[in-house]
């Protein structure tokens, strides 16, 4: 089954330990993983750290270029920032704060467990036994949370273009801000011009 997999972990060393192990080991007979990148909170944002691509979804084997690197995008963009501060914070999200209980969103849960200062790999797995990926794990202090690539790929979608959305309204805000803003300015300069000829009357 393919799966996408983030492990988030207690110690930031064990991260990077845990995701060279993955990575020299990338192809076996109990799993294979397509695409994985470190991620970090740092400062209230998340971040990527290090990533790995098998080349499958591009010709430089970069890792951003696939689900992974959306996920990614997802969590550190705007999205993932106001989901973070506060479940439930947009109206008419595409998720709702029941998602945080039942771990059915992947973008809730990340935007959730990773606290500040928190590090985490999210990985796209092909698996025939989840249990031998977790035994791979076994020596770190982490939690591994699964779910189907598919649902992720729906959930990403829908995510971006909730984020375009978002964009767009923070972009009429600020164009009508603008706006307001200028006229204020126009108006006091109106009012310093019309006061100049009021002054120059009452002088006659």
């Amino acid at each position: 089954m393919e799966n996408v997999v983030m492990i988030t972990f207690d110690v930031e060393a064990q991260a990077y330990q845990a995701f060279s192990q993955l990575k020299n080991d990338s192809v076996n007979s109990a799993y294979t993983i397509l695409q994985m990148a470190v991620i970090k909170n740092g400062d209230g944002k998340i971040v990527p750290v290090d990533g790995f691509d098998s080349g499958i979804d591009s010709t430089d084997d970069t890792w951003t270029g696939g689900l992974i690197g959306s996920v990614v995008g997802i969590l550190g963009g705007p999205l993932g920032v106001l989901l973070g501060a506060s479940i439930g914070l947009l109206t008419g999200s595409i998720m709702d704060a029941n998602d945080a209980d039942d771990n059915s969103s992947l973008i809730l849960y990340g935007s959730q467990a990773l606290g500040e200062g928190k590090t985490a790999i999210v990985a796209l797995v092909q698996e025939s036994d989840e249990k031998a990926f977790d035994l791979r794990l076994a020596d770190y202090r982490c939690t591994i949370t699964r779910w189907d690539a598919g649902e992720i790929a729906d959930e990403v979608e829908q995510a971006e273009e909730q984020q375009k959305q978002l964009a767009k309204e923070a972009r009429e805000k600020l164009r009508a801000q603008k706006k307001a803003d200028r006229e204020k300015e126009r108006a006091e300069k109106r009012a310093a011009i019309h006061q100049k000829f009021e002054d120059f009357k009452a002088r006659l």
